[in-house]
């Protein structure tokens, strides 16, 4: 006789029901069931069906596959299976409830059929899935069915989306076929005429002068030279000609011989070929540009225009009309910069506050008000008008050249050393058209700034200013555990900030976050709850190290690397004094702390930075890229309706390498862009150049997405702004779901940013403003669900230059 071996009563309830099991499916089934105890046959029959959903949603998955169905991501595949409630389900009832679930998505992809068929089409092209026509064709009847139409309206859709897509993809297939073959052409232009060129031995010949002539009017400018280039070895540098724009000249020669008799030169010109050297008296080289023609062509306009280049800041007109006075206010974080500016600025009759950020813009405008100044914005993709007030702010990007005012501001000046926007500064700095201009920024921007004002011959004063609370570094490294209410954790990755705050609310910390993918808005709520106390810990990128105001008790660094783009570093001592200096805000705190999470490196590095005195840049001359004027000048000089072929020639012959005042900004991203829509047929030159500055994300198929939008724009198609479509509820939504929202936010940002240049072509404004707000409000929704062990960010193992969490 054996004894009974007892049987758990979950395994005694799944016995009872007389439901087929698998072996493998035994061990969840017995936890599920035994959570429902006591557990009856239909209860036993629910936790079967939530066991098999998962293999449900694979099988659907490969049902969509099979269909040719890529509109029919997994998401839905899961939402169809949780639906389901029978364990032992047919395939038509698999594929009833994933047909459903997919029309739920396509409702909710866009009000309207042609919203939502674009949309979906839009998200597959951004993803890299170009539907053939027919998979097109049958998107389009999946819509409309979704969406309700009657069967004759259902067709007519289909037929006309047809005839739209097949319009749309002859003038992407010709837009690309044109841009391949204008680089072709502008290529093969470019090496013709750089072959062309010729040497300065060459000039007495062509000009029908002496070789002493020809060396003081090419010194003194009057005979242009088309490139500089330095030789490989010694400090020479050999000046090329083009012989087209030099045989011109001839007739000018007898006016400057006269002129130069007139003037009695004081000093002789730089001889070409040589750095540095004297050049003609400013006085005599007027009265000699006088004499070849006021207005005239020296060589053309084009030429005098790319030439201003080389004097950048004789470019804004209106500044240089002006008697300016520069002002240049530094000190660390928390030094009372802004706040000085400001009270001058809200005590001028007119004024203008330039801020490197919407967010920062949006603040400046605040800030006037409570000063009882009413202010306009502008900013890239939003016009805030204020009637009657002669006070704006604005981004950087935006300086209105044109407009005279009593007083200006421009801020983080020091981003004049940034690769990416550091030429819109200099543009700002030199440009804006301020009787009295302050430039705010750390140390490191007072150099380049006094270079700046010597270029455009503004008087200059400084104002240096201490810190109005203490910061120092923290004697140890701080622990995982041993975070308290006030500190702001610092990564320098989107992925490492979830991560960080993953296991803090794991460990049931409340957590807010700030990282540069979200939106001002979505920055500003989430430092809101940090202020207010409704979060105790705040993780973020160095996006806190510019314009929040935040009361940090301590900054704590999760690492002391970062990867600035091309490399992976040590923080620099600015960046460490930027990013740290949000500790001890003034009026919140009396000092602040900078320490570093236990394992991520040593404390005596982050006190040995923020007592670094400022460290002299690598490079003073600040950047110069071109403008619109430009861009047409130089089209016109080489006779080219090519943006690529024109952005080519600036690089390589306008700005010379060594120049001794200015550096050509980067111009890899715009002429990516001309590349991309050169071809589009319904564009000018302009346009196209509007385009190639408008912000995408490279990454995210940001260039690829443009030119689909251009190619649109020049067919006289309106272009629909993307849309998220469903949002699953906020307690819900994965990690994938929310880096998506994202996306779809900055690809809003691109779309509103050309609204604003294009109205016409991108009518649907409100709709956008519409799907900016929701998002805005759903990824905040996301953003403060703190729930234990729910991830709304990406899981990944610990990387070099990142500690792992400890206690």
């Amino acid at each position: 006789m054996t004894d009974d071996i007892p049987v758990h009563p979950a395994e005694a309830a799944i016995q009872a029901s007389g439901l087929r099991v698998e072996k493998r499916e035994m061990p969840q089934l017995i936890r599920r069931v035994a959570r429902r105890l006591p557990a009856d046959a239909a209860a036993v029959r629910e936790a079967l069906a939530e066991v098999r959903r998962k293999g449900w949603a694979a099988a659907m998955r490969d049902m969509a596959g099979r269909a040719g169905q890529p509109w029919l991501r997994p998401q839905e595949a899961e939402a169809a299976a949780a639906t389901l409630t029978d364990p032992e389900p047919h395939e038509a009832d698999l594929r009833l409830a994933l047909e459903a679930a997919g029309a739920a998505r396509l409702r909710a992809a866009g009000r309207t059929p042609e919203l939502a068929l674009e949309a979906v089409a839009g998200e597959l092209a951004d993803a890299g899935t170009a539907l053939p026509a027919e998979r097109h064709a049958a998107l389009a009847l999946a819509v409309a069915q979704a969406h309700g139409l009657d069967a004759a309206t259902a067709a007519r859709f289909v037929l006309d989306s047809q005839r739209l897509e097949e319009g749309r993809r002859r003038d992407l297939r010709a837009a690309e076929t044109a841009a391949r073959s204008k680089r072709r052409e502008e290529v093969a232009r470019l090496r013709a005429w750089e072959k062309s060129l010729v040497g300065i031995e060459a000039l007495p010949g062509l000009l029908r002068c002496s070789e002493r002539e020809a060396l003081r009017w090419a010194g003194a400018g009057l005979v242009p030279a088309a490139r500089r280039v330095r030789e490989a070895k010694g400090r020479r540098e050999r000046w090329e000609f083009d012989p087209a724009e030099i045989a011109p000249l001839r007739r000018e020669v007898f006016s400057w011989r006269e002129a130069e008799r007139a003037a009695a030169p004081s000093a002789e010109p730089a001889r070409p070929g040589r750095s540095g050297g004297e050049r003609l008296d400013p006085r005599a080289l007027a009265r000699a540009e006088a004499a070849a023609g006021k207005g005239g062509k020296l060589a053309n306009a084009a030429i005098a225009r790319v030439a201003a280049l080389d004097r950048y800041a004789a470019h804004f007109v209106t500044a240089r009309a002006m008697i300016r006075r520069i002002t240049i206010v530094t000190g660390p974080t928390n030094s009372g910069k802004s706040h000085l500016a400001l009270d001058r600025l809200a005590a001028a009759e007119s004024g203008l506050a330039l801020a490197p950020l919407r967010l920062l813009a949006h603040e400046f405008r605040e800030a006037l008000a409570a000063r009882g100044v009413a202010a306009a914005l502008t900013t890239g993709e939003e016009r805030i008008p204020a009637p009657g007030s002669r006070h704006l702010a604005a981004t950087v990007e935006m300086c209105p050249f044109h407009m005279p005012v009593d007083v200006a501001i421009v801020d983080e000046a020091q981003l004049l050393h940034d690769r990416d926007r550091g030429a819109a500064w200099t543009a700002a700095i030199m440009g804006v058209p301020a009787r009295q201009l302050f430039v705010l920024g750390a140390p490191e921007c007072i150099l380049m700034v006094r270079r700046i004002a010597a270029l455009c011959g503004d008087e200059v004063e400084e104002i240096s200013l201490q810190r109005k609370s203490p910061l120092h570094a923290a004697g140890g490294p701080v622990g995982f555990g041993t975070l308290r209410a006030g500190d702001a954790l610092v990564a320098f990755s989107r992925r490492d900030v979830m991560d960080l705050r993953e296991e803090l609310v794991k460990r049931g910390r409340k957590v807010a976050v700030v990282y540069g993918a979200l939106s001002p808005e979505v920055r500003r709520a989430e430092a809101a709850r940090f202020r207010e106390g409704e979060a105790d810990l705040l993780v973020a990128t160095d996006a806190i190290g510019m314009g929040l105001n935040l009361p940090i008790r301590r900054v704590v660094f999760s690492t002391l690397r970062k990867f600035d783009g091309e490399e992976r570093r040590d923080l620099t001592s600015q960046e460490v004094k930027q990013i740290g200096g949000r500790a001890g805000r003034f009026g919140h705190h009396e000092g602040g702390v900078v320490a570093v999470l236990s394992g991520a490196g040593s404390p005596d590095f982050v006190r040995a930075m923020l007592e670094a005195p400022p460290a002299p840049p690598a490079e003073l001359r600040p950047q110069v890229q071109p403008d619109a004027e430009i861009i047409a000048a130089v089209a016109e000089e080489i006779g080219s309706d090519s943006l690529f072929g024109v952005l080519a020639r600036i690089k390589r012959a306008v700005l010379r390498k060594d120049d001794p005042n200015y550096r050509l900004a980067d111009l890899t991203q715009p002429m990516a862009i001309a590349a991309a829509i050169d071809g589009v047929a319904g564009l000018s030159l302009m346009d196209r150049w509007t385009y190639a500055l408008c912000p995408v994300d490279e990454r995210d198929n940001g260039i690829t997405r443009l030119a689909r939008w251009a190619v649109d724009h020049g067919a006289g198609r309106p272009v629909r702004p993307p849309l998220a479509g469903r949002l699953p509820p906020p307690d819900k939504a994965s990690g994938e779901e929310l880096q998506k929202a994202e996306k779809v936010h900055k690809r809003l940002v691109a779309w509103r940013w050309l609204a604003l240049r294009f109205a016409a072509a991108y009518p649907d404004r409100d709709e956008a403003e519409l799907e900016t707000a929701r998002l805005d409000d759903w990824i905040e929704a996301v953003l403060r669900q703190q729930r234990r062990g729910k991830a709304v960010g990406r899981s990944a193992p610990d990387r070099a230059g990142r500690s792992a969490p400890r206690s």
